[in-house]
């Protein structure tokens, strides 16, 4: 006699569950993953500020450059240094900058694939503010960016990078 279910041979269940535990395959997706990023390092640690001694000085003193350099390099031109420092300062009098200043470090990390270490953003921009800023201008000079000079001159200074024929080749006439 043969009971349902039992002493059947393994049959699929429409839901993809076979009656055997076994049989039990998971839902694997397949193609290309949309967001596979790896996860890079902070090319310096948060504490390394005496790493760039001139951008240290700069950040202790005023900030709102730092940050202002930052945010032209982080927004593409989009927002000014000049634009970022005046809003982080005026920020700075009136409230607290590292709510504004930790949703640019977001974007740097989201960009480069940066973990959110050692803390989150804004706790880390809440109690290490200037080590914050000098790490993320650190970052974007390791990056290939001079915050120092704009979004424009570094967009010039790397399309003449890419213009410039390697050296020891010339053209053949």
């Amino acid at each position: 006699m043969v009971r349902p279910g039992l002493d059947q041979p393994n049959q699929a269940h429409p839901q993809g569950y076979g009656n055997n535990k076994a049989d039990v395959q998971p839902n694997i997706p397949t193609g290309i993953p949309v967001n596979n990023q790896t996860q890079n390092l902070w090319s310096s640690d948060l504490f390394d500020c005496m790493n760039d001694i001139e951008n240290a000085v700069i950040t202790c003193i005023v900030p709102c450059v730092t940050f202002g350099q930052i945010a032209e390099i982080v927004d593409e031109g989009a927002t000014t240094c000049a634009i970022g420092g005046l809003l982080y300062g005026a920020i700075f009098i009136t409230a607290f900058p590292y709510k504004y200043s930790s949703l640019f470090r977001a974007k740097i990390r989201n960009k480069y694939g940066l973990p959110e270490a050692p803390a989150p953003d804004w706790l880390t921009h809440l109690f290490c503010e200037h080590c914050a800023l000098c790490q993320e201008y650190r970052e974007l000079k390791h990056r290939g960016f001079d915050p120092k000079i704009g979004w424009a001159m570094n967009v010039q200074a790397h399309q003449q990078e890419m213009m410039a024929p390697p050296i020891g080749q010339r053209m053949m006439g």
